[in-house]
């Protein structure tokens, strides 16, 4: 059996530990039925811009709380202007927060502080969600 190839994960945070948190609850497989992920970590919200330009990323986690640049304000920036966008998920600063994601486009929202099994189902939800 041929393995799948592993999903591309953009992970968005100015705070290391923040990025961390978001692999570490992932792990390198999110579910059983699901490839292997692997992750590109980004500080900086112009490197995000840069590489989704690339393109190839099957999903997108920003990090709503990220200064000077939040990942709420990029996803709209990336809903708006990539046609074939990933899903997006943002990590927002207070359950309260979820219409600024629903505002941003993000497809999902987990507030702080990155509870695992609920970025998982998030995760994997968007993962299985087919394509637009």
């Amino acid at each position: 059996m041929v393995e799948p190839s592993p999903l591309r994960v953009l992970v968005y945070s100015d705070n290391p530990r923040t990025r961390e948190q978001v692999q570490l609850a992932l792990g390198k497989r999110v579910h059983p039925d699901l490839p292997e992920l692997t992750y590109v970590e980004i500080a900086t919200g112009p490197m995000v811009i840069r590489q989704m330009d690339e393109g190839g990323f099957d999903l997108v986690i920003l990090d709503g709380e990220a200064t000077p640049v939040g990942g709420m304000g990029i996803a709209k920036q990336l809903k708006d202007e990539i046609a074939d966008c990933p899903p997006v998920l943002v990590l927002t600063g207070r359950p309260d927060d979820r219409w600024l994601a629903n505002w941003s486009r993000a497809e999902a929202a987990v507030p702080h502080p990155i509870d695992p099994i609920r970025l998982g189902d998030a995760v994997v939800t968007l993962l299985r969600a087919p394509v637009q």
